[in-house]
């Protein structure tokens, strides 16, 4: 994987130019792994079937729409420090560090399971961001990337109330 990021255009951002293009470089990287993981999320709300189907297909569809807000946050803020977003499919395609979605998952434990792992791969790399840019002095993209991280948590915590409980031994 090349590193294609850097600091293209001037700012008046008070961030030094070897900071920037820092975190440019660690933020276009969850940004592609943030790319990655909505066209996950929607492979599982169309592919789900099953018992739970509808009450997954309504999940999966609210948690993308939460993933493509992260996705602007996390593009914008490479725009801001003068970077270039790289947002295509094919770009993300080439840059995301997530594994490949289960193309062989049908039913909705297969699709919970699925996106469990790649919701926590996701919330650990982001958590690593949130680390490398407060400790290069960009709070504001730490702060960004905290946002995301407490998102997706919490996505994280209603996918998998979807298998926990199951096999709890009864009193």
């Amino acid at each position: 994987m090349s590193t294609v990021s850097e600091v293209a255009y001037e700012t008046q951002n008070d961030l030094g130019v070897g900071i920037r293009a820092q975190v440019i470089d660690l933020l276009d990287k969850r940004l592609a792994d943030a790319i990655d993981l909505s066209g996950q999320i929607k492979q599982a709300h169309w592919n789900v079937k099953g018992a739970q189907f509808s009450p997954l297909h309504l999940l999966f569809d609210a948690i993308h729409a939460s993933v493509e807000e992260y996705v602007d946050l996390i593009a914008e803020r490479v725009v801001q420090l003068g970077g270039v977003a790289h947002g295509t499919v094919r770009m993300a395609a080439e840059r995301s560090e997530l594994r490949e979605y289960p193309v062989d998952a049908v039913d909705g434990t297969e699709h919970v399971k699925a996106l469990s792992s790649a919701l926590a791969e996701f919330g650990t790399r982001i958590r690593r961001a949130i680390g490398e840019s407060s400790a290069w002095g960009d709070q504001d993209s730490a702060d960004i990337c905290t946002e995301v991280s407490r998102g997706i948590d919490k996505w994280l915590w209603m996918v998998e109330a979807h298998m926990q409980g199951r096999d709890r031994p009864t009193a």
